[in-house]
């Protein structure tokens, strides 16, 4: 199999770290971002937060972030030595990239666009409508824990703790 040269590498692990930023960075944002709305007092500005929320996490950051981490991690796996299972370390990476985009594609993200929608509708009456508030709630509580464990994977990703198992008695 072709294998990736140390300079493609190097782009390689670029493209990666960039997408993982975007990935991370663009969650912290959701998160900081939901604190504003504890002063709004204007239908407007809430309903633009949730707009930017949702803007931030579809079109331009999260989405983008989460998926250039899944494309940049299969060419890792393909054109490099470290394979898609060879490692433990590496087998959790996937389970959490993966698990991570599904959650937040039949989760995270249709809480954040009802938040958006509802908040479009009723304005500052979202502050008090059970289901803007149960979206709310639960793409707070979820949100900040998929950022933590993203935030774990990267520390997983730099220490690379079981760094080889064991195949037939034998360490790969």
């Amino acid at each position: 199999m072709i294998k990736l040269n140390a300079n493609g590498m190097k782009w390689l692990k670029s493209f990666h770290l960039i997408a993982v930023s975007c990935w991370v960075g663009g969650a912290v944002s959701l998160i900081l971002l939901y604190f504003l709305k504890g002063k709004v007092t204007d239908d407007g500005i809430l309903y633009g937060i949730n707009q930017s929320i949702h803007h931030v996490d579809m079109a331009v950051v999260v989405i983008p972030g989460a998926f250039g981490c899944l494309v940049t991690g299969l060419i890792y796996s393909s054109f490099s030595n470290w394979g898609y299972f060879k490692h433990n370390w590496l087998i959790l990476k996937w389970i959490v990239t993966i698990t991570a985009i599904l959650f937040g594609t039949f989760f995270l993200g249709p809480w954040e666009t009802n938040m958006m929608e509802i908040s479009g509708k009723l304005g500052m009456s979202s502050m008090s409508d059970d289901e803007y508030l149960y979206n709310e709630k639960m793409n707070l509580i979820f949100g900040t824990i998929q950022v933590l464990v993203l935030m774990v994977t990267i520390f997983i990703s730099i220490f690379k703790p079981w760094k080889s198992k064991k195949v037939k008695g034998k360490r790969i």
